[in-house]
């Protein structure tokens, strides 16, 4: 421990020097903005900054895409909470209950309860890295496919809660999201599937931003046009001290939904090829499971902010573990961060940490920091981002449009795409009308794909024998937690049944 403590003084004086000090803000700031522009994200951020990165040293160079990482994490929130689109997959979950609070003229309370779940997150996260590192890597490899399927079914099983006491159509709409996430071409023989109209475009698949963004831009839009005729007034927030420290006394209303995405998030983060979308997902379905009143998610309940926000900052720091400790990215975004490394002359693995103890050390130091910069930034910057809900919505509905088709056309590159998100977006503006759910489309169309992979992989490996879910003790917990949660609502309903026939009788 004390070796530890004395290498974390290190790297934090190391973090603290000008040009990793100066790196660290400018990550931060740039990552904001990259955050909450739609179609972009982390991923897009670093590929773009990567080259810009090796005028400096290797170390201030990893630090600035770390805080870019870091301040794209929550730069997600901000156009999920203003705008209702959200700026990389990440942010999904946060419009769910981001935007009705924007809409009831809680936007500020939103925006500050996302920064600080933020703060929390990542602070956790940091601290559970540096002391744990080697042991939660080496545990993280002990998830095969078995555990991985288990580990998904488990967060499909969170998000029938979604659909509140109407299960079927919360299951109709995990199906739908499932039928969209197979589209393209069979990931073990490579013969195309689901090629609507013999269209070759379809082989490529549907992208989940196109899913994303034309269910929450383009289908949020529509709805909230047609349901107030488009005499739409957002409620003008003014930004006062005395409001600012009521929102931080409401802090203690979403702490265990924060606590629960921190922990969450960093185990999630730290699974390879997982990532911080299904655990911004999953967090969000479980703090709703878990909640007194889970109603009120999906209506403007602070925690619904709170949960996926902590998570996917925690997540991303996660994701960094395998990627430091085994060489294994835990993201997307790591893997570019691991092409990096690699450019540098580094080779991230469990001999990292001796061959290259400033480094390692400094970048750890250096997340402490960042974490520290990013909640200044985005609790001084609120004010701002405030200012775009005082435009008219004549005026904010053409600028949504216009971001939500630039979104998708500049990350894909093709106009198919676009037509796809438009189609998807009439289709979720549908959804809401006939009251279906579209949350779970979504983590479905995520997690699917990560499913069919680990599902088929197990069935091969033992030969088609369903029983190595049940034989293994760690799938065989998730399985055994995913078939509770799914006869909860059930057994809720039962009881209810019996309560109301008893006061009959």
């Amino acid at each position: 421990m004390e070796t530890i403590l004395v290498s974390l003084g290190a790297g934090l004086m190391q973090a603290f020097e000008p040009l990793n000090l100066f790196m660290i803000f400018a990550g931060c700031l740039a990552g904001l903005f990259v955050g909450c522009m739609p179609g972009l994200g982390s991923v897009n951020g670093v590929a773009i900054l990567l080259p810009v990165t090796f005028l400096v040293p290797p170390t201030a160079a990893i630090i600035f895409l770390a805080a870019l990482y870091y301040g794209a994490m929550y730069g997600g929130a901000i156009s999920s909470i203003t705008l209702g689109i959200p700026g990389a997959s990440t942010a999904v979950a946060t419009v769910f209950d981001g935007r009705p609070m924007a809409q009831q003229g809680k936007a500020d309370k939103a925006l500050m309860a996302a920064a600080i779940a933020s703060f929390i997150g990542g602070t956790v996260s940091v601290i559970l890295f540096t002391l744990f590192a080697p042991p939660l890597a080496a545990f993280a490899l002990k998830f095969g496919p078995q555990e991985e399927f288990a580990l998904m079914l488990l967060a499909f099983a969170t998000f029938i809660g979604l659909g509140g006491d109407d299960i079927p159509k919360t299951v109709f709409s995990i199906l739908l999201g499932l039928v969209m996430a197979a589209i393209g071409f069979d990931i073990i023989s490579g013969q195309p599937r689901m090629i609507f109209f013999d269209m070759v475009e379809f082989q490529r698949g549907i992208g989940f931003l196109v899913l994303a963004i034309g269910i929450y831009g383009i289908g949020e839009m529509l709805w909230t046009l047609e349901s107030t005729k488009g005499q739409v007034t957002m409620h003008k927030v003014q930004i006062t001290w005395a409001r600012m420290k009521a929102n931080f006394a409401e802090v203690k209303k979403y702490i265990n939904s924060t606590w629960l995405g921190s922990f969450l998030g960093f185990f999630v983060g730290t699974l390879p090829a997982a990532g911080a979308t299904p655990a911004s997902l999953m967090s969000y379905g479980l703090s709703k499971t878990f909640s007194k009143d889970p109603d009120s998610y999906g209506k403007g309940n602070v925690a619904g902010v709170a949960a996926p926000e902590a998570a996917n900052n925690a997540a991303s720091t996660g994701s960094m573990l395998p990627m430091i400790t085994l060489g294994i990215p835990g993201s997307p975004t790591t893997a570019i961060l691991l092409g990096g490394m690699i450019i540098w002359g580094l080779r991230p693995g469990p001999l990292l940490f001796t061959e290259s103890p400033d480094f390692v050390w400094g970048l750890i130091g250096s997340m402490y920091v960042a974490n520290v910069a990013t909640v200044i930034l985005n609790l001084a910057m609120i004010p701002i981002f405030i200012r775009v809900l005082a435009m008219p919505f004549t005026l904010l509905t053409p600028i949504i449009f216009v971001l939500c088709v630039l979104g998708v056309f500049a990350t894909t590159d093709r106009m198919f795409d676009t037509w796809i998100m438009l189609i998807l977006g009439v289709g979720g503006y549908l959804m809401r009308k006939l009251n279906y759910p579209v949350a779970p489309a979504v983590l479905a169309i995520v997690l699917g794909p990560l499913a069919e992979r680990s599902l088929r992989q197990s069935l091969i490996s033992s030969q088609g024998d369903v029983t190595t879910f049940v034989t293994r003790p760690i799938s065989l917990t998730c399985v055994l937690l995913a078939l509770a949660l799914i006869s909860y609502p059930l057994v809720q309903r039962a009881l209810r049944r019996r309560q109301s026939q008893r006061r009959a009788a």
